[in-house]
């Protein structure tokens, strides 16, 4: 029953669905709470919504070593995420708290939002901006105790999307990035950055693992042969690409089930 209640909840995190048409629960201290980034802050971003969900540490942590720096995963949602509705994306990434739950790992997971459009007229499109990620991260490094060689990205669909973005310009920030059927361009999935070189070049510089899926008719899997051929053409030796061909649009379901996922990722330090 647990493994079916979390492919079903996964299957709606990565298509941004809400959970309108379940019987919901409102959430609680159990689950984590809402914060908002600083007026000043979020007049500076392009289209992200100034709130965001932290999920709540296990409770014997979070009494015992309140103040006790942990490692950061910020999970970045799909397109269908898009809004200003913080506690939608709460629910949807629930399933990720749970998960590291039941595989004994402790870390903030930190959950931003997109906005659909720009906040102002003539602005850049919406979606993921990597100015505004920077703002948030900044943010959440000076706010919560965060080991900062230990800060995490993953994301589903425009998530995965903007997970190879946001690390493709600024691997500095990362130990690790694990980017799930993500695609390659700022225009949807068939789009492809001007600037795959650069990403090649900046994310030879960590770990990665990206999973796709053989039968996604979403997102080409050959994206992530097209990001792995542009990081080996810069010498990167730490990314690995992992299509799984019985699986769809929904191949994050996999990795994000397995115990050895999250050793592999929270095993990753970033390199002094």
């Amino acid at each position: 029953m647990l493994t079916i209640r979390f492919l079903l909840l996964f299957a709606l995190a990565a298509h941004g669905f809400s959970l309108s048409g379940f019987a919901q629960r409102p959430l609680s201290e159990a689950d984590g709470s809402i914060h908002r980034l600083p007026e000043a802050l979020a007049e500076k971003t392009l289209s992200l919504n100034p709130e965001y969900f932290v999920h709540a540490l296990p409770e014997a942590k979070a009494e015992a070593k309140a103040d006790e720096p942990l490692p950061l995963l910020i999970f970045l949602h799909g397109g269908g995420g898009v809004g200003q509705d913080i506690e939608r994306i709460a629910r949807q990434s629930g399933f990720l708290r749970n998960a590291l739950r039941r595989h004994s790992k402790e870390a903030w997971i930190v959950a931003p939002q997109a906005a659909k459009s720009p906040r102002k007229a003539g602005g850049s499109r919406g979606g993921w901006q990597v100015a505004d990620l920077d703002l948030l991260l900044a943010h959440l490094l000076q706010t919560l105790p965060i080991d900062p060689d230990r800060v995490y990205l993953t994301g589903i669909s425009m998530g995965g999307y903007g997970t190879l973005m946001w690390a493709g310009y600024r691997p500095e920030h990362f130990a690790a990035i694990a980017p799930m059927v993500g695609g390659l361009g700022p225009g949807g999935p068939k789009d492809i950055t001007k600037d795959l070189d650069l990403w090649g070049r900046n994310l030879a510089k960590i770990p990665m693992r990206a999973y796709y899926g053989a039968k996604d008719k979403i997102v080409p899997p050959d994206r992530g042969e097209m990001i792995r051929e542009a990081i080996d053409q810069a010498g990167g030796k730490q990314a690995e690409v992992i299509i799984l061909q019985d699986k769809g649009h929904n191949a994050a379901s996999t990795p994000y089930s397995q115990p050895e996922f999250f050793q592999w990722l929270f095993s990753q330090r970033k390199e002094q």
